[in-house]
């Protein structure tokens, strides 16, 4: 599954989405990482002051990897370009 995240809200809905998609709680994330439910919470929710660690925590808890690459620029094409 690849997933661009360039927001603390869009980094927060991604992992949600990839932890629901593994069938696992906060609670687990939360045991496997020895944060608490509420940290875990806060990231999900977009808190933009978590700590790369937390992240980078939770990251390792759901098999999930940090890539850093440049940024592709999105197509900018125009109502008429669709349809000529």
């Amino acid at each position: 599954m690849k997933i661009t995240a360039r927001t603390p809200d869009q980094i927060g809905n991604a992992l949600r989405r990839v932890r629901k998609a593994k069938g696992m709680t906060q609670k687990d994330v939360s045991a496997r990482t020895n944060l608490r439910v509420a940290t875990i919470s806060s990231l999900e929710n977009g808190d933009p002051g978590t700590q790369m660690r937390t992240v980078l925590s939770v990251l390792a808890a759901l098999d999930l990897e940090f890539v850093v690459q440049d940024r592709v620029q999105e197509s900018q094409l125009s109502i008429e370009d669709i349809f000529s």
